[in-house]
């Protein structure tokens, strides 16, 4: 599992960061001059903000510094701006997050994620562009693949995915989403420890001559892009951290040759969560959500439905999946996982968060089996920098099927 830490420090200067006073400012950033004398009349002509006074986009940079065993020692940063449009205050806050970080063992990561909210809730965008280099640990294809089977891969991603929505009901969004992801050459870490005549056996697989289940060829690369309705209801009350509201996404993306996809499939994907306080109040919030991703057509191996937490990007909504599992540690053409939180406020600016989450793969929905299930769990930490906008910093351990563990450090709750 991928995970990030942040100096404790950092949480410190976050919190005094945010509760700092600062000059008043004019609407492009700069220092307002001071009030006039006693008496006198100021006539300069005002100009008018496109913010609310309170809502004023910032732009905070968050510094990284991490070690994990794939990439070494890595160091970067986030800026993470939150706004509001216009100054109707029924509108939800927009937010971005770009995260930037590059390691001791020449891996990148460019991560752009948003989500807008226009004027009046008119049109809702939502996406991703980023670029990713980096080191993951691959097991195969399927529900059962073995541990024994671990190799490690590198490639270089581009992912461009957008979601373009009018509003045509209260909360109800509908329009289009395209997807492009352009992966390079997929090499094996530390080749020369393999024989060339006996290469693993998952590594062989994504090469010519194996082509099983139609994934030969993709050690050199490949693109996916595709393009389909999305429909969207979001009744949400905050995006970065709910207390109540309901949520759910659904797409159809196409891929194929007209787009300029080497493989033709077809994704439907269903992402629904819900969001209720408990005892009366908002300490105490339970969060559940459902995600399915199933597919018909030659799914490329990277496109495969993927159980086990995310980079945190556009595919799943941001959402963080069966926290405590490897990153994609079991993946398929078909794949549906549940998960819920409790998330209790603690005090001052910490909340303590439990999590459990169940899920599985198949070539078919059919093949999914009771025993077949994996599960997920654990405890997190939760600190509010922003408490305006209700942004949380959070720790989460995990353990998970698979024997998987592992710390995830990352900005915003998991779903």
């Amino acid at each position: 599992m991928r995970f990030l830490y942040l100096p404790l420090i950092l949480l410190c200067s976050l919190a005094r960061m945010g509760a700092a006073q600062v000059a008043p400012t004019t609407t492009d950033g700069t220092t307002a001059p001071a009030p006039p004398p006693l008496g006198v009349v100021d006539d300069t002509p005002k100009k008018k903000s496109i913010f609310a006074p309170s809502d004023k986009p910032s732009f905070i940079p968050v510094p990284i510094a991490f070690y994990q065993q794939e990439t070494g020692f890595a160091a970067g940063v986030a800026i993470l701006p939150i706004w509001r449009f216009g100054t109707d205050t029924t509108v939800r806050k927009s937010n971005a997050r770009l995260l930037a970080w590059y390691s001791q063992e020449k891996q990148t990561t460019v991560q752009l994620t948003h989500t807008i909210f226009t004027p009046g809730e008119k049109f809702y965008f939502s996406g991703e562009l980023s670029y990713y280099d980096l080191v993951f640990n691959y097991y195969g294809i399927g529900n059962n693949t073995r541990k024994s089977d671990e190799v490690q891969i590198q490639y270089p991603l581009f992912v461009f995915d957008e979601k373009a929505l009018a509003n045509v009901a209260p909360n109800l969004f509908v329009g289009l989403r395209y997807r492009l992801t352009n992966l390079g050459d997929v090499k094996l870490q530390d080749a020369e420890d393999y024989s060339p005549i006996n290469p693993p056996v998952v590594y062989d697989q994504l090469g010519e001559a194996a082509n099983v289940r139609g994934l030969g060829e993709q050690r050199n690369g490949i693109i996916s892009s595709g393009v389909g309705p999305a429909i969207l209801y979001d009744g949400r009350d905050n995006v970065l951290a709910t207390y109540r509201g309901n949520f759910v996404d659904a797409h159809m993306l196409f891929n194929g040759s007209a787009l300029g996809s080497d493989y033709k499939f077809t994704r439907y994907q269903v992402d629904a969560r819900h969001f209720n306080p408990l005892f009366g109040s908002n300490n105490t919030i339970f969060a559940a959500q459902f995600m399915g991703q199933y597919h018909s057509g030659d799914v490329p191996f990277r496109e495969l439905g993927g159980m086990g937490a995310t980079l945190g990007g556009s595919l799943y909504n941001n959402a963080y999946l069966m926290r405590g599992i490897y990153e994609n540690r079991f993946r398929d053409r078909q794949f549906t996982t549940v998960q819920a939180e409790i998330r209790q406020k603690l005090f001052w600016r910490f909340d303590v968060v439990g999590f459990l989450g169940a899920g599985q793969v198949g070539y078919k929905i059919s093949d999914y089996t009771f025993d077949g299930t994996k599960l997920a769990g654990g405890l997190g930490a939760r600190f509010r920098f922003n408490r305006r906008d209700r942004l949380n910093i959070r720790l989460d351990y995990g353990v998970g099927s698979g024997g998987n563990s592992g710390i995830i450090f990352a900005v915003g709750e998991a779903f």
